[in-house]
């Protein structure tokens, strides 16, 4: 059996809008939105009365995909993680951008947090991580230089 390809990342956020502009800002676009109920996600989550609003965005020059949703029912029992980044199964999304500070100061007005420090490695590239919706890691990446 083989893999053909990646279809999507899937993140669980509390603000579906905001989501959406957040990765919008970013330079993805928005391919569509719907809203899942009834069998077909009840069983796929094994959770039931499942009730969720969905948005797929996209990378503009690639099939990379990010299944953005909100569940409406159940409603989640804990909040979003805030862990470390070094906490095992904490995501991170690497994005690479024009400039690294011009793309943090225009997700800022979205919530953005740099995580640490934006850093230069050997003349390569510069590297920064912030929080995105729900908290999740979004890596920064600037290319210095082709290879």
């Amino acid at each position: 059996m083989t893999v053909h390809r990646m279809d999507h990342v899937g993140v669980v956020v509390e603000d579906l809008p905001a989501a959406i502009a957040f990765f919008v800002e970013l330079g993805l676009e928005l391919e569509g939105e719907t809203t899942v109920e009834g069998e077909f996600p009840d069983r796929l989550l094994g959770m039931e009365g499942v009730r969720a609003d969905i948005a797929m965005v996209r990378v503009p020059d690639g099939p990379g995909r990010i299944e953005l949703s909100v569940f409406k029912h159940p409603v989640a029992t804990s909040p979003a993680p805030r862990a470390p980044v070094n906490v095992p199964g904490i995501p991170r999304l690497t994005f690479v951008v024009d400039g690294v500070d011009e793309t943090l100061e225009r997700l800022r007005s979205h919530g953005a947090e740099l995580v640490g420090e934006v850093t230069e490695y050997e003349d390569i590239y510069r590297y920064g991580y912030v929080r995105g919706p729900a908290g999740v890691m979004i890596g920064l990446v600037e290319e210095l230089r082709t290879r």
